[in-house]
């Protein structure tokens, strides 16, 4: 089993998905506001299939997603990191960030300190598929330095790819 890394930044402390994780995952996936690019809420079972597939994505791809905890609070309020989809040949940095965390630079904070050790999983270049009417998370992916490569449909989606840079 593989052994999943804990980070650390100024404000958050990046670790593997835990089972107590359940009800802050709840709360971000019933809040049609927070999920609405994600494809929209779930119930508790389908949060529950979510939190596992998280764990699992580390132990078959090597990497995958950290939640981030709040150092102040010790709550979790996002997460960040790699997935790679079986429909995509490249490896994906996505974030997202909970209720009444947005809008503090939490999501760049994490989001740039995961790209950077992304070379540390043979990750140099990810890319970022977002949804074209997301702009909150098109206007992070610009900050991290990330350019638009394509335009397309993923999943059956209307989708923009953005490539980062390698000198992260």
């Amino acid at each position: 089993m593989i052994e999943i890394p804990t980070l650390e930044t100024e404000r958050l402390i990046f670790r593997a998905p835990k089972l107590e994780d359940l009800e802050a995952m709840e709360i971000f996936f019933s809040d049609p506001e927070r999920v609405k690019f994600l494809g929209g809420t779930i119930k508790r079972g389908e949060v529950w299939r979510a939190l596992l597939r998280t764990a699992g994505h580390w132990q078959i791809r090597g990497y995958g997603f950290w939640h981030l905890v709040d150092k102040t609070t010790g709550i979790m309020c996002g997460y960040t990191g790699f997935l790679k989809h079986i429909e995509y040949t490249e490896e994906e940095l996505a974030w997202g960030v909970f209720k009444g965390y947005e809008g503090h630079g939490i999501a760049f904070e994490a989001a740039k300190k995961v790209r950077s050790v992304g070379v540390d999983f043979g990750i140099k270049a990810p890319i970022s598929i977002i949804d074209p009417d997301n702009i909150r998370s098109r206007a992070l992916a610009e900050r991290l330095g990330a350019v638009i490569e394509d335009e397309t449909i993923f999943m059956g989606e209307s989708a923009v790819i953005y490539r980062h840079p390698t000198d992260s």
